[in-house]
């Protein structure tokens, strides 16, 4: 079963998310991986050269990151990491829609035993502390959210009350506010 975070965070918040992800020393990969591909530690210095979107950041100086050629669909003959078997937090970004309203993001690592994730032993105790503590900051420094399973950023709560919408990225996409 994965463990997934589900936040929104406007520009100040992911900075400073950043910056206390320096500490663990992660390297970031985009869900795609290009022939000419660069890894960079993820820290709030690099965060210019980071995916628009989502991207993974690997614990390498836990476990090897894996990695495989896609052999089907439209990205055929590209990498990609592989998220079951590898130390790593895919980072989906919070951005904006056409409209103007802040789209959640989320964090989603796979740390237990599944038949779905090839995984033949449950993921290294030191990645499992390392989300676990990622996890504990936001819920420290962040806000709940109503309805309930969102932490809102500080700056994101800020602009809430200035009149930016927040939202859910589903589909369906529910409006989200701030906690009382």
């Amino acid at each position: 079963m994965a463990e997934s975070i589900r936040f929104l965070m406007a520009p100040e918040d992911e900075t400073a998310f950043l910056r206390f992800l320096a500490r663990y020393r992660l390297e970031v990969y985009p869900v795609r991986i290009p022939p000419n591909w660069k890894t960079f530690l993820a820290s709030d210095q690099t965060l210019p050269e980071f995916p628009n979107d989502a991207a993974y950041l690997a614990a390498t100086e836990v476990a090897p990151i894996l990695v495989d050629r896609l052999k089907r669909g439209p990205d055929k003959g590209s990498w990609r990491v592989d998220e079951g078997r590898s130390p790593v937090i895919y980072f989906e970004r919070s951005r904006l829609d056409e409209e103007g309203a802040l789209l959640s993001g989320k964090l989603w690592a796979e740390l237990q035993i599944t038949p779905q994730t090839g995984r033949r032993g449950a993921a290294p105790e030191r990645f499992r502390q390392l989300f676990l503590e990622i996890e504990s900051w936001l819920k420290r420094t962040h806000r709940r959210s109503e309805p309930k399973g969102f932490w809102i950023g500080p700056g994101a709560a800020r602009r809430f009350k200035q009149g930016l919408r927040l939202r859910d990225a589903d589909p369906k996409g529910r409006s989200i506010e701030p906690y009382r």
